[in-house]
């Protein structure tokens, strides 16, 4: 993960670049008799699409680790994000005449001078960022438990330089004879990092050796904790019982409550903007497809307690003659109109109905069907852990993984999940409604 500092850095100097474009643009159009008065009247207009811009960029992941690096999913990503902004800032202008504004000679200056400044320092911090110092060379210890992380770790780490690790050796334990021995092989590899499988931490024997060159300046993790921060999931099979207990903190108080605060609050507000689109799909919904328009169905929520969860109806009445089943791309049980609620997720609209009832969160884990649960729960250690904190409408899970249809896609989101309610805040649940505005243009279902 691109350290707190980096990402700061990013901001900072996209706020930088923003301002400095903005103010060379008035100097080339005006010169300095008129500077002065042409900046009071465009510093608020352009503040406010500087604030949308740079939330464009963080939807469009420019802040994340994954993404920088020069490549051409970073040229898609920063050119898509610019064109974005690009039209944002055209309709905030000329639909939205309140500044009395209308700068077309000055915004197409602007975009000019922007678009190169933010580029060439893009360029540069990812060109930076990878060579400005050698990757921290890793360690990881392995045992006789079959455990395939260490293998995605290398293959990630070394497509992904950016995020400043190299797996340079992966040692069995056995191999570890003695201090010494140890000594020889950090000193050699200039190793800077060890990684221990969970397991392993409680082997008295490997705990001294490792003691014993603290003094060499090395750093110790857990594969779990490693894993966690590159990836930002948490591995499955490296949980334990006991990690639950170290890790989970029971968030009550402050956080509970000014969530379920907000959430009523902006329920209420998006109840009311959103009553004309209702009143449309019902009554095309009843125009198009036999049956209600309004869909209920059972799902878990928080304390595995069962609620009645509403969505526009999308599939046929007969949809689930044969039971229930996951819903698969490309389905033939969707009706047209249901596809086209899908794909723009308008048929989610009558969740807001549950959150306002308190059944369920804007941000949590996925509420799941009980007939899905009984058989996750067998098949999927620890999966009634999502079941502690109140469910979403969108959740760490579906920003970050594609839409669910197998128990293999179940056991990928549990492991963002069970991230989720380890880290959750207001700060995280603020991210991830940023993140899925971005799903509205990039339909996973």
């Amino acid at each position: 993960m691109l350290s707190k500092f980096k990402q700061f850095l990013l901001l900072i100097s996209d706020i930088i670049i923003l301002y400095g474009s903005l103010l060379l643009t008035l100097d080339l159009r005006y010169g300095p008799q008129q500077f002065a008065s042409k900046i009071s009247l465009h510093i608020l207009p352009f503040s406010l699409i500087f604030i949308i811009w740079l939330i464009v960029f963080y939807i469009n992941d420019l802040y994340e680790s994954k993404t920088l690096r020069n490549n051409l999913n970073f040229f898609k990503k920063f050119a898509i994000s610019l064109l974005i902004n690009i039209f944002i800032a055209i309709a905030f202008f000329y639909l939205i005449p309140f500044f009395g504004i209308a700068p077309k000679t000055n915004l197409l200056i602007f975009i000019i001078v922007f678009g190169i400044l933010e580029f060439a320092w893009r360029y540069f911090f990812n060109f930076f960022n990878i060579r400005s110092k050698s990757p921290e060379n890793v360690l990881i210890i392995t045992s006789d438990q079959k455990n395939d992380l260490p293998e995605k770790l290398d293959e990630f780490l070394k497509i992904h330089a950016q995020f400043g690790f190299q797996i340079k050796l992966k040692i069995h334990e056995n191999e570890l004879t003695n201090a010494e021995n140890l000594s020889q092989i950090i000193l050699k590899n200039n190793i800077k990092l060890i990684v221990i499988p969970a397991h392993l931490t409680e082997k008295i024997r490997l705990a001294k050796l490792i003691y014993k060159n603290l003094p060499l300046g090395i750093r110790v993790l857990n594969l779990s904790e490693f894993y966690e921060n590159i990836f930002q999931k948490v591995p499955l099979t490296e949980l334990e019982e006991a990690w639950f207990l170290e890790n989970f903190i029971y968030k009550t108080g402050l956080y509970d409550m000014g969530k379920n605060i907000l959430d009523e609050i902006f329920a209420l507000i998006a109840l009311i903007i959103f009553s004309p689109f209702f009143l449309i799909i019902f009554l095309i919904g009843k125009l198009t497809s036999l049956g209600p328009v309004i869909y209920k169905q059972i799902r878990i929520g928080k304390n595995e307690k069962e609620f009645t969860l509403y969505k526009f109806r999308t599939m046929r009445l007969d949809a689930e003659k044969n039971g229930a089943q996951w819903s698969q791309p490309g389905d033939n049980r969707v009706t047209k109109f249901g596809k086209f609620l899908r794909y723009t997720h308008l048929d989610e609209l009558p969740q807001l109905v549950n959150v306002f009832k308190g059944n369920i969160s804007f941000v949590g884990p996925r509420p799941e069907r009980p007939e899905f649960v009984k058989e996750l729960k067998d098949q999927i250690p620890y999966y009634e852990i999502r079941h502690l904190t109140k469910p979403g409408i969108t959740g760490w899970a579906q920003i970050n993984y594609r839409y669910g249809a197998s128990v293999q896609d179940a056991v990928e989101k549990l492991q963002y999940d069970i991230f989720y309610i380890e880290n959750r805040s207001i700060f995280l649940d603020l991210l991830i409604v940023l993140k899925t505005l971005k799903l509205f243009f990039v339909n996973q279902k």
